[in-house]
């Protein structure tokens, strides 16, 4: 993927301390890790259950050498053992296996998703950045860049996610979004890692990630997606601030936006996220950029104006929001 990040390749073998480090309830299944019988260092015992067990020590080790404005993304497998799952069987060498024994040998074999993780640290940096220019003019990395990272990913597939406040750890829980498809399937997780965790993993405070089951995702894609005609008219672009309860979803207002908005709607971004005494207590103010275009023609304001307060007017219908003087 672009964005500015680089793909890395870790070993998929962790120690058992990196789930202490990142807050891992004692119940939580990610804990469940294979142990391998002979592992190539003693440290690191366990088959990664996620890619972030592996990534952030290369993460680490980068920071440790005054790396520290970071985008490193990974693709690889997990692995998920099955509780209560008993050993392989042994077959013997003097005969080739009996079908049965193969089958067994199968069976034994636990699941092993390919997943796709991504931390960003320190600046963030736009496509095509060098390590030595920023696009960005400093700017820190933010919760929502993970997210963004995640939406790029999936529009690259052209799958369509929804994105929900969550609690998982290691991420922060008030800086923690929930990623599934539109059926409810569960996909991944991303936001702000949580501080004790960054601590604990010895990252740079605020430090922003993600991680996705690519075989959720990819089994959305179904037929081959077909490109859609670029347009050579400008596009108009047009914000809107959103009050409303601070329990509702960004998530929500966003595909209300987008059924609202019509076929002129281009692309919906989430810019800005407030809460303070000038919304009132218990209330949010979400802050998003809606680009509109046309295939044939230039819009006029007048037509991205009227197509932005029908994207207003459904998502109060949906969600009871109002628009911020």
């Amino acid at each position: 993927m672009d964005d500015g990040f680089v793909e890395v390749l870790s070993y998929p073998f962790v120690a058992a301390a990196v789930h202490d480090a990142q807050g891992l309830a004692a119940d939580d299944p990610r804990r469940l890790a294979l142990r391998l019988a002979n592992p190539l260092s003693e440290q690191q015992p366990l088959m990664r259950t996620s890619v972030l067990d592996s990534l952030v020590e290369v993460v680490r080790r980068n920071v440790s050498r005054g790396l520290r404005d970071l985008a490193l993304v990974e693709f690889g497998a997990v692995t998920h053992p099955v509780a209560g799952a008993g050993p392989a069987p042994l077959p013997g060498v003097a005969t080739r296996p009996a079908e049965e024994e193969l089958a067994a040998l199968r069976a034994a074999v636990p699941p092993q998703p390919l997943h796709v993780a991504g931390i960003l640290t320190g600046t963030r940096r736009g496509p095509g950045a060098s390590a030595e220019g920023f696009a960005r003019g400093g700017e820190p990395v933010l919760w929502a860049d993970a997210v963004d990272a995640v939406r790029t990913l999936a529009g690259a597939l052209g799958v369509r996610v929804v994105v929900e406040a969550a609690e998982h750890a290691p991420w922060h829980p008030g800086r923690c979004a929930r990623v599934s498809t539109p059926a409810g399937h569960p996909v991944g997780y991303a936001g702000e890692l949580h501080p004790a965790a960054l601590a604990a993993l010895e990252l740079p405070a605020r430090s922003a990630a993600f991680e996705l089951d690519l075989d959720v995702l990819l089994a959305q894609v179904g037929a081959s997606p077909q490109v859609a005609q670029l347009s050579g008219y400008p596009a108009a672009t047009q914000d809107v601030a959103l009050v409303l309860d601070e329990g509702v979803a960004a998530g929500e207002v966003e595909q209300a936006l987008r059924e609202g908005a019509g076929e002129l709607l281009e692309d919906v971004r989430l810019f800005d996220v407030y809460t303070g005494s000038q919304v009132g207590e218990g209330r949010k103010s979400l802050a998003y950029a809606l680009r509109f275009r046309a295939p044939d023609r230039t819009l006029t304001a007048e037509e991205a104006s009227a197509a932005r307060e029908s994207a207003v007017a459904e998502a109060a219908r949906r969600t009871g929001a109002v628009q911020r003087g």
